[in-house]
């Protein structure tokens, strides 16, 4: 990471979060030097409409969607804005999504629009100062209600802010936009390669569980559509001839208040990880509700597939067990006849782009999804002999590890540079460092 000089004197500047400041910077009142737009617009679909959706946390990217632009009808009240007004959520979990308005448009009320009096605070560099991490800490210190908690303008409007000339408020957003902006092509790099590692990932595991592992091996048309040619002495068999299906009939009158501190634990969609089964962020439930569902009380080898919602498709198996298990009405537990089928092939099986591609096209035709056991015991599995099954495994287990090991060490490195992006800002916009003779181009906004 680069090494910036610093100030030559330093002082205390009074606010907590801020800390030490150059010794000619002083501090005032955010609401002093800004002004808070109030200007309301009702069904107007004249003006493009900006959501919290639209703005990426931490950066203030515009993310274009659905819901970006005039085409996009809005009910009700929303907040008007302009070109150059700085735009921050003010709920709890989008406290970091602010942006500079590039147009003039309307917003959700639950941004705030903030405009700089006379000039006295660039945007830009406010935008910075109130995506940096003690900032955000201090305004969510403040949030209110329980079920999404909000700041209000009071509070930080009322919170001190580092008091610069506007030229060096100038100097140091132009210094963190060209920065930022190199750590996050760095982001982005590393972003695609994982997601090619990923592909690497897919393509193996589906390359071994539909065509095995030697490559000379004498082919046979599978008759399954997508699948093409398989070993000749592989078979082909519906899921229900080789495994048992069963999943929760309804919640059987189950709700949330039941959940224990400790007791049975009660498995939902958001546990089944691509790479693992989370165990410990869990539900816990009472024996009494454990037992009412022996057909899916969980045992090792069986492959968990979640068979509702945005995660239907998303498959793992079971591995170890700390301790008895069941799972909600979204998940399918599918149980391998062990004579047959291993329970870590099916689930590699079943990960495949072959089998995700079956999922897909079945959920884009529903209009809630959602797959039925009927519809999973339909499924097409192929089938080659155990042995050769504990040889795949054994194969993809090695590859899949090797892959995840890399995976995680990239995905470590851009923690590490959002980290890092993170302190830069802190640091430029409170004068920990000085940017002032560093060299960039400017920012037009």
């Amino acid at each position: 990471m680069a090494q910036y000089r610093k100030y030559e004197r330093y002082k205390d500047g009074g606010v907590e979060w801020i800390g030490t400041m150059p010794e000619g910077w002083g501090i005032r009142r955010l609401k002093l030097g800004v002004n808070l737009r109030n200007q309301k617009v009702i069904d107007d679909n004249d003006l493009t409409y900006l959501g919290l959706e639209n703005v990426e946390s931490m950066t203030g990217k515009i993310i274009e969607d659905e819901s970006l632009g005039e085409d996009h009808i809005v009910e009700g009240t929303s907040n008007k804005f302009y070109k150059g007004d700085v735009l921050f959520g003010k709920l709890r979990p989008y406290l970091a999504k602010c942006t500079v308005a590039q147009f003039d448009g309307k917003c959700t009320t639950e941004l705030l629009v903030i405009r700089s009096k006379s000039r006295e605070i660039y945007n830009r560099y406010l935008f910075y100062l109130m995506i940096s991490s003690p900032f955000i800490d201090l305004v969510n210190s403040s949030t209110y209600g329980s079920k999404m908690p909000r700041a209000n303008w009071e509070f930080i409007g009322n919170q001190f802010i580092p008091c610069v000339g506007i030229e060096e408020q100038i100097q140091i957003a132009n210094f963190l936009d060209q920065k930022t902006a190199e750590i996050d092509s760095l982001i982005a790099d590393k972003e695609k390669l994982i997601a090619l590692l990923e592909e690497q990932r897919q393509a193996i595991i589906t390359e071994a569980v539909t065509k095995g592992l030697n490559p000379d091996v004498k082919m046979k048309d599978s008759g399954v559509e997508w699948i093409d040619n398989i070993p000749e002495y592989w078979c082909v068999s519906k899921l229900s001839h080789v495994a048992l299906v069963k999943a929760r009939l309804g919640w059987k009158g189950l709700t949330a208040s039941e959940y224990v501190d400790d007791g049975y634990i009660f498995l939902a969609t958001p546990n089944i990880k691509t790479n693992k089964i989370d165990f410990e962020n869990v539900n816990y439930i009472t024996a009494e509700r454990y037992y009412e569902s022996p057909e899916i009380m969980l045992d090792l080898n069986d492959v968990l597939l979640a068979k509702d919602g945005s995660t239907l498709g998303t498959v793992n198996v079971i591995r170890e067990l700390p301790r008895p298990a069941t799972v909600n009405s979204s998940i399918a537990v599918i149980r391998p006849q062990q004579e047959k089928l291993s329970g870590v092939f099916l689930y590699y099986f079943l990960a495949s782009n072959y089998m995700q591609n079956v999922i897909q096209r079945m959920k884009d035709g529903m209009g809630v999804p959602h797959l039925f056991q009927r519809d999973i015991n339909k499924f097409d599995i192929l089938v080659p002999p155990l042995e050769e099954q504990i040889q795949i495994v054994d194969f993809l287990e090695k590859k899949t590890a090797e892959i995840s090991c890399l995976v995680a060490e990239i995905e470590e490195q851009i923690i590490k540079l959002r980290e890092y992006r993170q302190s830069l800002i802190f640091e430029a916009v409170t004068g920990k460092i000085d940017i002032r003779d560093t060299i960039v181009e400017p920012t037009v906004v």
